[in-house]
């Protein structure tokens, strides 16, 4: 098949499909059609392109990476894949000549729900580099028929809606019916001795089918397509005909209805039992069906498993997928017969492990008597590990049981799966410097003792072609006219355009063109929302999931105070500012909810004084996703990246932000501590405590009110959410920062505050000097190079995967 074809052939295929699909001419095809049709013939060319390319991998016996993670937040994948084909242009031409605009069927495309924030995008972006640099990998996860969920926001309030996104998105996948897995739930286990051997049988169990949905990822320029196989559950069992004969509809609908549950809904809530049973079974349907397709595959080539570590890594993406570690050793041990410590020695060869959060609460543990209703084969070989762990473990922390109760799996009644992604796995990783510092200083000290060879770091990156070439069109042009195109696969060659730091034209084009971004962003606002933003005003952009440590509630304190001066003086002279938000709230999180609230009336309030819009705007962007991200991260000027120091792992908005010319304001926290050592300290803001500093103060005993008895700014705060905005008083938040619940104030927005006003002051002052400001935007692209998800995955081929490029013969 000819993967670069021309106009003319794209232009017959297209019609073909229109056709053959959709009984259609161009003539008559509504824009949905062709855009249909049009997917269908990038999904032939890159079908064809991943054949060739797994042919070449198994010829050549390489070893190939699969990736397995909850979530992949794709976005859209017309654009990505003509770009990374390049087949734009021939692609432009065709449709022109059937009489339709390639930008016009862009929007045709929803954004795939399979993702809901920073881990999701950061595989999605992995996925892409591995395709590019023509790494063998396949990513898994489950093909959720609604995503997270669209929010709407209805009287400032935060409301939960279906994301139906397959309608127009299944298009891109390509049904495996030949290559389903059949899963078990809950029932009994049975051991029976035969010949020497324990056999394991299962009675009373739940059969689940899981059903593989393969969607294919190009690279850019590269000969390889990385697969990303979706699973979607469904029932095993024929449907009960004699049930719906007797008028027993719902009786007859029930069994299937159950099993298809699993792949409903992303991050179901889990503040109820049965939330928590189907969230538990979702991550064992995906690491079962997911080992069993490894095995399978890699049975079919080599015929035998003891080489699996050779030619398997297997990389779980937080602790969702860690029940891939016994599910290894189920099929290792009962269906292949390996004795345990062969067994447990390719598992732990063949697996490693990111973490993502050093939050106590998203380190993952189940309550033992559901896991082992659930899933109880699963249950007896993690005590069987647990039980080996803690014998080697008193080894080297002999009677200290203390100690090794907090390292085990399996400790008061909880099934901890953080460390048994420790225990299983040869590689454990953060996602910053500090984040992987923390991790062997901290939160896995104990491990580390045992296992400090298992202990690495592998800083984020982020598609840069995505994210700089194909979101900022004019930014990249602009960059190829000064450095050439050599950075679209060697990021690190950014750094050329420092020479260009005092080149007055070089920033005096680099404004115009940020501007230009502002005013495509705000018309595309006014399109979408009906909403006004003025592109003279600086766009002060926080983009990320609403979380009460990522600290939009500062942000908010600032806005406040900024409201507060114009209100007293309405003729204030200052820079006009406006504050975008985009963010999601957990459906069960009453806190982020209240905030996103306080965000919204702020805005109208703002908005319904025609003095204060002048001068200041609250936006708060409704549903925001991926393909809004990439019009406003072009258009953005300041980053916000503020959570408290201590909590944020990595951040991967941060690095898209600052690649496209914002400059951060920041925390000592995530990826801005080696931002700044990349870009200087002169081209960013940091403020507030550092990590030792927010440990220091607890110790001593943190008081969030001695912060507002001692500024006269949080006073004025304080009491203006009393009062409230557009006739909502924000009293609950209040007293949050000041007496709380337990702990006053648990993110020190307060202790931060001031530090954080200042440097806010400091760089609206700056942003007045155009020049110093560009050269400073300028800085931070030409710093970006390092955060690029290329150098990420080299990084994990060679230092945790054992990996080569198929183009390196």
């Amino acid at each position: 098949m000819n993967f670069t074809p021309k106009a003319n052939e794209i232009k017959e295929n297209i019609e073909s499909k229109l056709s053959r699909y959709f009984g259609a001419s161009s003539a008559d095809a509504t824009r949905e059609q062709v855009y249909k049709s049009v997917a269908l013939t990038l999904k032939d060319i890159l079908t064809e392109k991943r054949k060739a390319f797994k042919n070449e991998v198994n010829e050549k016996g390489a070893k190939r990476v699969y990736y397995m993670c909850m979530e992949f937040l794709l976005g859209r994948s017309l654009r990505t894949n003509l770009c990374n084909l390049g087949l734009t242009e021939e692609y432009k031409t065709a449709l022109d000549e059937l009489g339709f605009e390639l930008d016009d069927l862009y929007g045709c495309e929803p954004d795939a729900g399979l993702g809901n924030g920073g881990l999701g995008r950061l595989a999605a972006c992995f996925m892409d580099s591995l395709s590019s640099l023509d790494y063998p990998a396949t990513g898994f996860s489950i093909c959720y028929e609604y995503g997270l969920f669209k929010q709407m926001i209805v009287d400032g309030m935060q409301i939960e809606l279906p994301d139906i996104w397959l309608p127009g998105g299944e298009v891109w996948l390509v049904p495996r019916t030949d290559r389903t897995f059949h899963v078990q739930f809950g029932g009994r286990v049975k051991e029976q001795w035969t010949n020497g051997r324990c056999e394991i049988s299962y009675e009373d169990y739940e059969e689940i089918e899981a059903v593989p949905y393969d969607m294919m990822i190009s690279g850019a320029d590269s000969k390889a397509v990385s697969q990303l196989r979706l699973w979607r559950a469904r029932d095993i069992h024929n449907f009960n005909m004699g049930l719906f004969t007797q008028g027993q509809y719902t009786k007859a609908l029930e069994e299937s209805t159950n099993a298809e549950i699993i792949s409903k809904v992303l991050y179901p809530s889990d503040n109820h039992t049965e939330g928590k049973l189907l969230r538990l079974s979702q991550q064992y349907f995906l690491v079962s069906a997911s080992c069993q397709s490894i095995i399978r595959d890699h049975m079919a080539v080599y015929g035998t498993l003891d080489n699996l570590p050779e030619k398997v890594a297997i990389h779980i993406n937080d602790t969702h997928p860690a029940l891939c570690i016994p599910e290894l050793m189920r099929i290792l041990i009962d269906q292949y017969f390996f004795d345990w410590d062969k067994a447990w020695d390719i598992v732990t060869r063949t697996v490693s492990y990111t973490n993502h959060t050093v939050m106590p609460e998203a380190l993952e543990t189940w309550n033992e008597d559901l896991f082992r209703l659930k899933l109880p084969r699963i249950h007896m070989i993690i005590k069987e590990i647990n039980q080996r762990f803690c014998e080697e473990a008193w080894k080297h922390f002999p009677g200290n049981w203390d100690r090794i109760s907090k390292m085990s799996i399996i400790a008061y009644s909880q099934v901890r799966m953080a460390n048994l992604s420790v225990i299983g796995s040869h590689s454990i990783n953060g996602v910053s410097k500090l984040h992987s510092d923390i991790l062997v200083d901290d939160v896995f000290k104990d491990f580390y003792r045992i296992y400090p060879e298992r202990f690495t770091n592998v800083t984020n990156g982020i598609a840069h072609r995505r994210w700089l070439c194909y979101s900022n069109p004019g930014l990249s042009s602009f960059i190829e006219g000064l450095i050439g195109t050599g950075y679209r696969h060697a990021p690190e060659e950014l750094a050329e355009l420092k020479r260009f730091a005092d080149d007055k034209n070089v920033l005096s084009d680099l404004a115009e063109i940020k501007h230009q971004n502002k005013v495509a962003f705000s018309n595309l606002l006014m399109k979408k929302t009906g909403k006004c933003l003025d592109p003279n005003f600086v766009f002060d952009v926080q983009i990320k999931r609403l979380h009460e440590y990522k600290r939009q509630l500062l942000n908010a304190l600032n806005i406040i105070n900024l409201y507060c001066d114009l209100k007293e003086n309405p003729n204030l002279d200052i820079q006009p500012q406006a504050f975008i938000f985009g963010a999601k709230a957990a459906p069960g999180y009453a806190m982020a909810k209240e905030i996103i609230k306080l965000l919204c009336f702020i805005g109208r309030d703002i908005e319904n004084d025609p003095r204060l819009r002048e001068k200041l705007q609250v936006v708060f962007l409704e549903d925001y996703n991926v393909s809004m991200a990439e019009a406003l991260i072009p258009a953005a000027e300041i980053s916000e990246q503020i959570s408290l120091a201590g909590k944020e792992a990595s951040g991967t908005g941060c690095m898209k932000l600052m690649i496209n010319g914002a400059l951060t304001i920041g925390t000592l926290d995530g990826a801005n501590v080696e931002m700044l050592a990349a870009a200087g300290d002169e081209n960013m803001f940091i403020f507030g405590l550092n990590k030792n500093e927010v440990e220091d103060l607890w110790i001593k005993g943190y008081r969030s009110a001695e912060y507002y008895a001692n500024n006269y700014h949080l006073q004025r705060i304080i009491d203006r959410m009393n009062v409230g905005f557009a006739g909502q008083s924000f009293a609950g938040i209040a007293s949050y920062l000041l007496s709380g619940h337990g702990v006053a104030d648990p993110y020190m927005c307060l202790a931060d505050f001031e530090s954080y006003r200042t440097t806010h002051e400091k760089a609206i002052d700056i942003y007045g000097d155009k020049e110093r400001w560009c050269r400073m935007s300028l800085m931070n692209i030409a710093s970006a190079g390092f955060f690029a998800a290329d150098r990420a995955i080299n990084d994990y081929a060679e230092k945790i995967w054992g990996l080569k490029r198929l183009n390196n013969d």
